[in-house]
């Protein structure tokens, strides 16, 4: 990607590639929904999805209210084409910002790339209309059609994938750079910090620090003339060997040394797994990962564990039988927690995930005649197989299959139902 300037941004061409789905998150399938609801001419769009597929679009260059791009024909003709979109106003982006600002989980999902639906809710309640609807993408071409035309219809695909990785680029549409936009959320951010602070005469009140302790000022002035942090240690090349737990005396009566001994050898390759994690780049940038329940936990201990007794253990712990724990390791390999949670998640999803899934469902199979899918809450059973899908909460597709008569996990999770479904090929 290269940078011309903070208010317009240029994305290099990308070769044909072959796929099911151009959108894999919610924001990205509102963009195409936009598309598709507004043009007049389903061919087209459909002439345009090929062309996206087939490498046809060229650079794409994103500014406040327009995209450009040079897309070709298959006979080599270029064509210059734009789609230009609304800028906020002034008022808008205000009216934006307070509210992205009044959560630091908005802002820092907007820093990991992502757009919380709950901020595109609100902005909307709002009168701030985040994502685009029917008519807001203005189509311009030099083919000479009025409508969306596939040269038109082939750079929204290709800014869809865009969206995807940088929703800062819908903002830029908007009217706003990315610079710009984190630097106002951070000064909104602040003051709305210094205003639920207190009042300044609670500020001017003088408070007794506590006996045995170090001003917070002296603290700071002293940290220049500290001398500087050592090295982080190297990542060792394997886990250590936890020690041996056999004693002369004998353990205590009520100490289980099974458990502790398997706890130890349980926690070494955990500890080497999180370091290797925090020593890699780019850790500190990345959000935290939400920790483990007990029941997970326990997953995590049966899927490591040879001796049939420890996990008839784990079972019992967590009110699981042994059957359902193998199924539930059988889950866990296949992606750790979130797996774990398309298996024993039997939820309902909400209405935005709805309308994601609907059109990941009609974006998998669009240019194919689709499968015959039952859907129960959050699961898909392909009617006359013995296939399944599942949504899970962080929005990827799980496959299933239909075994001794149970759902079993049968393959890792996929960011469009197409290809969940494609790496699971029927019984």
């Amino acid at each position: 990607m290269n940078t011309r300037d903070p208010y317009e941004k240029t994305f290099p061409a990308v070769p044909p590639t072959r796929g099911r789905g151009f959108a894999h998150t919610w924001w990205g399938h509102a963009w195409l929904r936009a598309l598709e609801d507004s043009a007049l001419d389903g061919t087209q769009v459909k002439q345009g999805r090929r062309y996206a597929r087939s490498g046809a679009v060229g650079a794409v260059s994103v500014r406040p209210g327009g995209l450009t791009a040079v897309v070709r024909d298959p006979d080599g003709t270029a064509h210059r084409t734009d789609v230009l979109v609304q800028e906020f106003t002034e008022a808008e982006w205000d009216r934006l910002l307070d509210l992205a600002a009044a959560a630091a989980g908005h802002i820092a999902a907007l820093l990991d790339r992502e757009v919380p639906p709950q901020l595109a809710e609100d902005a909307a309640a709002a009168g701030v209309e985040l994502l685009p609807g029917i008519g807001d993408l203005d189509p311009r071409c030099d083919c000479g059609e009025w409508d969306h035309c596939r040269h038109t219809a082939a750079l929204c695909y290709q800014v869809a994938r865009l969206l995807d990785q940088d929703p800062f680029v819908l903002l830029l549409l908007r009217g706003r750079g990315e610079r710009e936009l984190v630097d106002e959320l951070a000064e909104r951010s602040a003051a709305e910090a210094d205003a639920t602070s207190g009042t300044d005469s609670d500020k001017d009140v003088q408070r007794t620090p506590a006996d045995g302790g170090i001003p917070a000022a002296e603290v700071f002035a002293a940290g220049a003339t500290l001398p500087a942090l050592p090295p982080l240690p190297g990542l060792p090349s394997a886990p250590g060997q936890p020690p041996t737990l056999d004693t002369e005396g004998g353990a205590e009566p009520e100490l289980d040394v099974d458990a502790v001994e398997f706890l130890a050898q349980a926690a070494a390759p955990e500890a080497h797994r999180r370091l290797a994690e925090a020593l890699a780049p780019g850790h500190a940038d990345r959000a935290p990962a939400a920790p483990l329940t007990l029941s997970e936990d326990a997953v995590r201990l049966a899927a490591e564990a040879g001796d049939l007794r420890v996990r008839s253990r784990l079972a019992a712990a967590t009110g699981r039988s042994p059957a359902e724990l193998e199924l539930a390791v059988r889950a866990w390999g296949f992606g750790a927690a979130a797996g774990l949670a398309a298996l024993e998640d039997d939820r309902t999803p909400s209405r935005s995930e709805l309308a994601g899934a609907r059109a990941a469902l009609t974006a998998a199979w669009a240019d194919e005649e689709a499968p015959v899918l039952r859907r129960v809450r959050a699961r898909w059973t392909q009617e006359g197989t013995g296939r399944q899908l599942r949504l899970g909460r962080e929005g990827r597709w799980w496959p299933y299959r239909r075994e001794a008569g149970r759902w079993i996990p049968s393959g890792p999770s996929a960011p469009d139902p197409g290809s969940a479904l494609e790496a699971d090929p029927a019984p």
